[in-house]
C-alpha cells in the first residue's frame, strides 16, 4: 500500500528539481522515494548535513577580534584576486 507525502518548497526549487530528475531519467517521486529508502536503510541522511562554518562560534569570535584590532590600530582593506 502507498500513501501520499506532501511538502512545500520554493517554486524555483521545484522547477530545478524537476529538470534535474528528468535529466537523469527519474521522476521527482522516484527520486524522493530513493532518498527515503536510502535514509531508512542507512539509518542516516545519505549526505553530509552541516552548518556553514562561517557562522561557527569560533569564527565569529575571530571576526570580532579582527574588527576590534582594526578599529584600535587601524588597518587597510585589501582585495582578494579570486581568479588567481
Amino acid at each position: 500500500m502507498t500513501t501520499t507525502l506532501t511538502t512545500r518548497i520554493e517554486k524555483e526549487d521545484k522547477i530545478e528539481f524537476d529538470r534535474f530528475c528528468k535529466a537523469i531519467g527519474l521522476t521527482p517521486s522516484s527520486a524522493i522515494n530513493l532518498f527515503v529508502k536510502t535514509t531508512i536503510r542507512e539509518k542516516a541522511i545519505p549526505f553530509p548535513v552541516q552548518l556553514d562554518p562561517f557562522y561557527s562560534k569560533e569564527n565569529q569570535e575571530r571576526l570580532k577580534r579582527s574588527i576590534k584590532q582594526i578599529e584600535e590600530n587601524g588597518g587597510t582593506i585589501h582585495e582578494v584576486d579570486l581568479d588567481a
